[in-house]
This record gives structure tokens, C-alpha cells and sequence, in this order.
């Protein structure tokens, strides 16, 4: 039996914590804040209630396979999941509309004929075939093993973009998100469709990598899922599961470095002067100048190190959480994307550190008896992806009513009447995100891509210095759900078998 270390209680650091204990080891995670559960937050109004960071879940199975690792009792013993259907509602900014059906291929494709016309479904359908292939080629690599010593392997885009030919020039084939949108996608509809799911997980359609088709190949092949009670829900079932399985959790710990002794991690120390000592450290949240004194924890061309992402600002999220009167209709879609009609200047603002005037708007609207105090309201989360506090002044008062403005106008295309029936706005923009999480800027860390030279990859498991590894989002396979699942199922991998762990078979 070891003493473990785990700094942090997000979802990737939790993860991690359970499978080790189960294995054995006698783990104490110090979280600096009052509780678990990282992004993973809940807002409760006079009876409405909120999730504050992740609203859906997608690749469930990462959190049912950490739930069979850790004990008897299956993840839906602890909470209740259900298939979001449709999957997503898009409005254009022509005032076309779709509803695309959840996890069914042929459905989404008959939705884009219907809506769009013109071979509009045939042609998302065979980009998706593309996005197929990029998936079975880098899924193992790039989600199920630790960061391989020859990375540099996975700086090939795995997508395989067609060939445009034309006279008297080379041929080109697309290698950014934007680029399949012009030359592969013919409808301009369906470009602003892909370009929403890159911009949903903070990419910048202008620069992210062919291979980000991953995005939609997943949602869409594999479902959205809403966990009843928020995702809060799943975060608390995770805790739960840690408890059970004998780990420890410190509140209110927060660690102000990892000790070093003989070359290796040997344990944290407290802002308060305390010292654990720990055969092994586990960061579960993004490093920061001073936690290792001395000690650089990734340097490219390492052997056992992978280079930090390269691709500029890392956006965070602005929330409108509206307390709405009147009863949520039953036709009302979970979720609907409203899109604006200049996705070029919504990215310029977004990636150049500037307030975006019209952004795509996320408008949540979950049939769920929890987030509301009875049948006549409704609780509706409106989300955008924005520029990172400190790019923005987000402590900033008409900035932060000005953009709340802008995301209400636009949802009223999905909520009519929204205004009116508007009881109370709970605004949270990267400067909340930044002091609950510790996470600077308030930037919230997208998943790892393949291509682009390696700059959309993120740092592996495993650190310079032995015994100390780092789990979470800002490390390898990258943020989201079920990407945070993953990293903790490789970190316990690699202290329980070693350097030698190839990830799931």
C-alpha cells in the first residue's frame, strides 16, 4: 500500500483517486476550495437550480467503465441518465431551423434534407464518414494511452480531407475546421454547423485542425446525455464512490507546492506550512509557476514530456441562468443553437481578446422537476464561448450586462417571449469561473486533437519529476467529461502498473 496525493477534487483528479484506492493504495485528496467536483457546479435560486460548467455528457462509458472498476454497483444505481432526443435544435440565421435526432445517422441526414435541402444530408452524411475514419485511426492513441515518447506521431492529421483539384494549381485538401466548411461542405448552413461545435469546446474554426471532426463523429455516433439533477448529480456520485472506496478529502487544503526529496515527489505542502508526505503526488488541476520550485514539469522533445498547447487564447464560458415564469412547453428541445449571421466576426472577437456582439447562443431547457420549483416555471440556461478574463474585464459591469443582452436577444429566437416571462438572471461569466476553479483566465481547456503539429495535443500523464503526475483537463487526453475520465483511469494506470501501461485493452 502507497500513500497517494491527489491536489484537487475535479472529475479527472476523483477518477483517478477511486481507482487507486480500489487498487489498494490509501489516497487523501486536498482540495483548496469547500468542495468537490471542480467546473462541475450547481446555482440554486429561490427554488431553480443550475449547472455552471458542463451540461451533457457524452461517451457515457467512460464513467460506467469507472463505476464497474471501483465496485458492484453500476453508475446507474447512483444517478439517471437519459438520451437527449433531438440531440440539438439549430437555428440559421436565415431563420432556417433543424432538430437533429440523438445517435441516429440516418436520421440526422434525413433532418438536413428536409430542413436545408439541396443534398444538404448527404453531404454532412459522407463528412461524417470522413470524420469515421479520423476516429478509428486516432481513438487508441489519442484517448486510451498515455502520451507516447514519440508524439511528434500524432502531429499528422488523422482526417482524410478530399482532394480539391484545380486548373493549373496544385490540388489542396482542407486542413482546419474552417476549411472542410468551405471546400467539403457545400451549404453554408452546414459550415456553421461544424464551426459551432468547434467553437462550443473553445476551437477556432479559423486554426483548429481537420482532425477536430472527431467533435461531431462522437456526439453524434455515440449521444448526448442528461444526467437528471444536472451533472452535478454525476460529480456527487463520483464523490460518493471515492468515500466508499476509503478516499480522503481534505477541504479547504490548499496546496501551496509538491515536495521534493531525492529527486522524486515526496509529498505536498499547505499554504498553512503543513507537510504530507506521499509516494506519489497527483496534480488535478492546471500547474502553476512555483508548485514544483526549480522544476520545469514538461520540456519539448523529452522523452516522457509532450509540448503545452499552441493555439493562442483558451477561451472560458459566459452563463445566463433565467428564472423564468410560465410552464416549460412540452414540445421545447433541450438543447437549441442559435447562430449568428457573421461567424467570422464572432471568432475574431473570441480569439482577439475582444467582446463578441452577437455570439452563437447555447440555450438549455432540460425537463427536469429539480431545477425548478414547481410545473409553472422554467429554469433555461444560455451559454457562449468567450474570451478569457484579463482579454476581457469581466468584473466589468456594462461589459457583463452588455453581453448578458446579447445572449438574451438571441435566444428569443428559441424561447419566444422570453423576455417577458423573465423573473430573475443570474449572470457568470470566466471571472466566477477563475475564482471557483483556480483556473486562470477562467479558460476552460478543450480536448486533445491530433494534427497540427502537436500544438492541440496537451502535456502527458506522467511529469519530469518521478512520482508526480497530473490528471484532469489541462493534461493529456484534454477537457470535457469524459475526456477528464480518461486522464484519471491512465494516471491510476501508470502508478499501479508502472511506465509499462499501454491504457485499456
Amino acid at each position: 500500500m502507497a500513500r497517494i496525493t491527489v491536489i484537487g477534487a475535479g472529475m479527472g483528479a476523483m477518477a483517478a483517486a477511486a481507482r487507486l484506492a480500489v487498487a489498494g493504495h490509501r489516497v487523501t485528496v486536498y482540495e483548496r476550495s469547500d468542495t468537490f467536483g471542480g467546473s462541475v457546479g450547481r446555482y440554486t435560486h429561490e427554488g431553480f437550480a443550475f449547472d455552471t460548467g458542463p451540461t451533457l455528457l457524452h461517451l457515457p462509458a467512460v464513467y460506467r467503465d469507472l463505476f464497474v472498476k471501483t465496485g458492484k454497483e453500476p453508475l446507474e444505481r447512483g444517478v439517471t441518465m437519459t438520451q437527449v432526443d433531438p440531440a440539438s435544435r439549430h437555428v440559421f440565421a436565415d431563420g432556417t431551423a433543424v432538430s437533429l435526432p440523438n445517435a441516429s445517422r440516418a436520421g440526422v441526414v434525413a433532418a438536413l434534407d428536409t430542413a436545408l435541402g439541396g443534398g444538404a444530408g448527404a453531404a454532412w452524411g459522407e463528412f461524417l464518414d470522413r470524420a469515421r475514419d479520423a476516429w478509428d485511426r486516432s481513438r487508441r492513441p489519442l484517448l486510451e494511452e498515455p502520451l507516447r515518447s514519440d508524439w511528434q506521431v500524432l502531429g499528422r492529421d488523422p482526417y482524410p480531407a478530399l482532394r480539391q483539384r484545380r486548373l493549373l494549381r496544385p490540388a489542396r485538401r482542407a486542413e482546419t475546421v474552417a476549411e472542410i466548411g468551405a471546400w467539403e461542405l457545400p451549404d453554408p448552413r452546414l459550415a456553421a454547423l461544424l464551426d459551432g461545435y468547434a467553437l462550443s469546446y473553445g476551437l477556432d474554426p479559423l486554426r483548429a485542425p481537420a482532425a477536430a471532426a472527431l467533435l461531431p463523429y462522437m456526439e453524434e455516433t455515440f449521444g448526448s446525455w442528461y444526467v437528471c439533477g444536472g451533472i452535478r448529480a454525476l460529480a456527487q456520485a463520483v464523490y460518493e464512490r471515492c468515500l466508499a472506496r476509503k478516499v480522503e478529502f481534505v477541504f479547504g487544503g490548499e496546496v501551496a507546492r509538491v515536495v521534493e526529496k531525492d529527486g522524486r515527489a515526496a509529498g505536498v505542502e499547505l499554504v498553512d506550512g503543513t507537510v504530507a508526505e506521499a509516494e506519489h503526488v497527483v496534480l488535478g488541476a492546471r500547474p502553476h509557476p512555483g508548485l514544483v520550485p526549480g522544476q520545469e514539469l514538461w520540456q519539448d522533445g523529452d522523452v516522457a514530456v509532450q509540448p503545452r498547447p499552441g493555439h493562442g487564447l483558451v477561451p472560458g464560458r459566459f452563463l445566463v441562468l433565467l428564472s423564468l415564469r410560465g410552464a416549460r412547453p412540452g414540445d421545447a428541445v433541450h438543447r437549441t443553437l442559435v447562430h449568428p449571421a457573421d461567424g467570422a466576426a464572432e471568432r475574431e472577437a473570441v480569439f482577439g481578446g475582444r467582446l463578441a456582439d452577437r455570439p452563437t447562443v447555447t440555450v438549455l431547457r432540460p425537463d427536469d422537476p429539480s431545477t425548478r420549483p414547481d410545473d409553472a416555471h422554467e429554469a433555461v440556461t444560455l451559454m457562449a464561448t468567450v474570451a478569457p478574463h484579463g482579454a476581457v474585464d469581466w468584473t466589468d459591469r456594462a461589459v457583463r450586462e452588455r453581453c448578458a443582452d446579447a445572449l438574451i436577444e438571441a435566444a428569443g429566437a428559441a424561447v419566444p417571449g422570453l423576455r417577458e416571462r423573465l423573473l430573475h438572471a443570474e449572470v457568470r461569466t470566466p471571472a466566477e469561473t477563475a475564482g471557483d476553479t483556480g483556473a486562470e483566465g477562467g479558460s476552460v481547456p478543450a480536448p486533445a486533437l491530433a494534427g497540427a503539429q502537436g500544438a492541440y495535443l496537451h502535456p502527458g500523464n506522467r511529469t519530469r519529476l518521478p512520482g508526480l503526475y497530473v490528471a484532469g483537463g489541462w493534461s493529456h487526453p484534454g477537457g470535457g467529461l469524459a475526456h477528464a475520465g480518461m486522464s484519471g483511469a491512465l494516471v491510476a494506470g501508470l502508478i499501479v502498473e508502472g511506465d509499462g501501461f499501454r491504457g485499456s485493452q
